[in-house]
């Protein structure tokens, strides 16, 4: 197909963000489908791209990510549970690169360099305590995150400590995430680094032979998916990297099919403008080569009266009254949120467009004011009701985003890929989430001063890891602190994907399941096998 279009002018492109948002969301999705909606009800050709979500969430307290209301992604079922698989051949790929490591661990151990050139082995001398990846499991166990593999008998394999990772955090799901066609996933594929051997040298999947392997259980995956909304508009759903342990967003194949196709393109990227849009303007725009040409903003006065100092906010607990009545007050402070992503778009040279997702119990005072704060800081602003009214609720965000991308766009990005490491993770600190510096552990420094003379380390993206709950490394901080030092703890490398990923504060590549998990409300309708309870 993109053979075929390669001469049809692009789209205009479109990514939708957020304000650091509540543990509940702030409705992403939900827009993003209300603005595909509203612009359809405008006349225009408009094309979608989201992310497949995760088993883990969606079994756990967030739900699926299809939207809500009359502002989804449908059909709801197969978008929610399984769809075409392609999660699944994340998850075997991913395993068959474990189950070559620790094999190949187990025969080097037990048999001699005679007996591994009859198999047609060299010896690898893996060393046990650099092993760099995990096992993977769509599912958030926390039971898993440590364990000891490899106990029993002399043929019961190489007795290791291990762990399991979510899926959607494995480099394969950030691969399927940028490849751009069957051969760049193949010669991306050969990259992954798996382990270090005694010398400190990588070993990668193309020296484990398995790489060939991976790649015929990713094969089929690397074709998008195509679902649509409620009101029609096509949603292309591919790849589904988490934001704050991953790259977060939706296939570039996905935005290079989508961006051909219609008028209007529309992406969206996990969590917050800190997060998702960073890694969207600085990681995913440099590989695709796609520039926007405008950026939704998605605020709640829900989450501006949390980063206004309003209670806390947790899944299982009902709201405080404070984010039920008006309160002019705590929606003024936590506005300095949404000013912070506000600053952050528009360093990318784009014009932001602030979308105050409605809600019905907020007040028009409240909406006037976000709407105020949003345009005295540049940002075009637009209410939208697209949870409740579909299309017709959107009009007025879609009007709002044609607007802004009919203005010229001024796109740069944040650094370039001859910026050393540590300076670009200081750029990313202090430029989008207002850190004062950046401090290391002894083995994030060591390893960044090695990928700094590495050649070919240099010229990887920068993937950062951080909570998605704040600005700052403290998912407990909310609001828009200042005076604080971002702690790296650990550097890892991503040579498939593309990435050195620094890991800032005490980040989980698995979640935990909660006491009330969405999976106690989930059943199947025996008498017309139809799954209930998904949300």
């Amino acid at each position: 197909m993109l053979d075929r279009l390669k001469n049809v002018p692009t789209a205009k492109y479109i990514d939708v963000t957020a304000i650091t948002p509540t543990p509940f969301g702030e409705g992403k999705t939900t827009t993003t489908m209300g603005l595909l909606e509203g612009l359809g009800k405008l006349g225009k050709k408009v094309v979608g791209a989201i992310r497949q979500p995760s088993g883990g969430p969606t079994f756990n307290i967030k739900g699926s990510a299809a939207g809500g209301g009359l502002a989804q992604c449908i059909p709801l079922t197969p978008f929610s549970i399984r769809l075409t698989g392609d999660i699944d051949c994340v998850t075997n790929a991913h395993n068959l690169a474990m189950v070559a490591l620790t094999s190949r661990m187990q025969h080097e151990r037990n048999y001699d360099d005679v007996r591994l050139a009859k198999s047609g082995l060299k010896r690898l001398d893996i060393d046990p305590q650099r092993v760099q990846m995990l096992w993977a499991m769509d599912f958030c166990a926390q039971a898993l995150r440590n364990i000891r593999i490899g106990r029993g008998e002399k043929m019961d394999g190489y007795e290791m400590d291990s762990g399991f990772q979510i899926t959607v955090s494995s480099e394969l799901m950030a691969i399927l995430a940028v490849a751009k066609d069957l051969n760049d996933l193949r010669r991306r594929m050969a990259r992954v680094v798996v382990a270090y051997d005694k010398k400190g040298s990588e070993v990668t999947t193309a020296d484990l032979e398995v790489d060939g392997a991976m790649t015929a259980w990713m094969v089929d995956a690397i074709n998008p998916n195509l679902l649509q909304t409620i009101e029609g508009q096509p949603v292309f759903v591919h790849a589904g990297p988490f934001a704050n342990i991953a790259v977060g967003q939706s296939s570039i194949i996905a935005d290079m099919l989508g961006t051909r196709l219609g008028e209007y393109h529309i992406t969206e990227s996990g969590f917050g403008a800190d997060i998702g849009f960073e890694k969207f303007w600085n990681i995913k725009c440099r590989m695709s080569g796609l520039v926007p040409n405008a950026v939704v903003i998605v605020a709640t006065v829900r989450a501006l009266k949390m980063h206004g100092g309003g209670p806390t906010v947790k899944p299982g607990i009902p709201l405080a009254e404070e984010y039920t009545k008006e309160n002019l007050q705590l929606v003024e402070k936590g506005c300095e949120n949404l000013i912070a992503h506000i600053e952050t778009v528009k360093k990318s040279g784009v014009r932001p467009v602030v979308c105050i997702n409605s809600f019905h119990t907020d007040t028009k005072a409240e909406i006037k004011l976000v709407r105020k704060v949003a345009e005295q800081n540049g940002a075009l602003a637009a209410v939208s009701e697209h949870w409740l009214k579909g299309g017709d609720g959107a009009i007025e965000l879609a009007e709002a985003v044609v607007q802004a991308c009919s203005e010229k766009s001024r796109f740069k990005f944040l650094y370039e890929l001859d910026t050393p490491l540590r300076k670009r993770i200081e750029l990313v600190a202090k430029e989008v989430y207002g850190a004062d510096s950046v401090t290391y552990s002894d083995i994030a420094l060591e390893k960044a001063k090695a990928f700094e003379k590495d050649p070919q380390a240099r010229k990887l993206g920068t993937c950062m890891v951080k909570t998605h709950l704040s600005l700052s490394h403290d998912p407990d901080v909310k609001g828009r602190p200042t005076g604080w030092e971002l702690p790296i703890r650990d550097i890892l490398i991503y040579k498939g994907a593309g990435f050195i990923v620094p890991v800032a504060g005490a980040i989980k590549l698995m979640p935990g399941t909660s006491s009330d998990p969405a999976f106690r409300r989930i059943d199947v309708d025996v008498a017309t096998g139809k799954v209930q309870g998904l949300f």
